[in-house]
């Protein structure tokens, strides 16, 4: 590909369905390609195909969709390098820029003005052997860490990994139900009897519109 142009599955406009904005409209930038699969993707259709962009049309699409909060997201976004030119570019246009990412590959070269969303992997997901525990040197108060739990040994072992880390003294922690796997008051439950420093969320796309495409 050109030096600067990604490979993109789908840029929309939406509510922020995780995390400190959420709520939020915010216009998502969907890059293509992951080296993880984990079991409960939902996004399977960003693995393959996606449309060769160039930065330029990246952010041009961005500024008439006209959201303030901007996520870049995948996929794995981290997958392609340029994509740090593309969130050092929507920086310096003055957006509020969020990165999701799955802490499989090395953050320490992204832009300190962008929000880090690390999803550390657990069991359940079949990819804990690829969390890239080095990143957790890399969150500062502004980022945070998001663990998806499938079941009761899952929530377990996130609390021991938060707490092996101490992963709430460097930033926030969020917990969230996997959809279809864990029901939400079970987790909910657990958190407050463990009385763990941690944020309860559900994913609030999923409950509006499910697994729809560009929601």
């Amino acid at each position: 590909m050109p030096k600067d142009t990604l490979r993109i599955t789908e840029i929309f406009y939406s509510l922020q369905g995780e995390g400190k904005t959420v709520g939020l409209p915010t216009t998502f930038i969907r890059l293509t390609g992951c080296p993880l699969r984990c079991g409960y993707c939902d996004t399977e259709y960003a693995f393959y195909g996606g449309e060769t962009r160039s930065i330029d049309e990246i952010v041009q699409q961005v500024k008439e969709l006209g959201a303030h909060y901007i996520n870049v997201t995948g996929g794995e976004p981290l997958a392609q390098k340029r994509v740090h030119e593309l969130m050092k570019t929507l920086c310096d246009a003055g957006y509020h820029v969020s990165l999701e990412t799955s802490g499989a590959l090395d953050v320490s070269g992204v832009d300190p003005r962008v929000i880090k969303v690390l999803d550390v992997k657990t069991p359940a997901s079949g990819e804990m052997a690829k969390n890239r525990h080095e990143n957790y040197d890399c969150l500062t108060k502004q980022d945070q860490v998001k663990y998806a739990i499938c079941d009761r040994d899952d929530f377990q072992w996130s609390k021991q990994h938060l707490q092996e880390y101490a992963l709430s003294d460097k930033c926030e922690v969020l917990f969230s139900p996997v959809q279809g796997e864990l029901k939400a008051s079970n987790l909910a439950n657990w958190v407050l009897t463990d009385k763990l420093p941690v944020r309860f969320q559900i994913q609030l796309h999923k409950y509006l519109w499910g697994d729809e495409p560009g929601k």
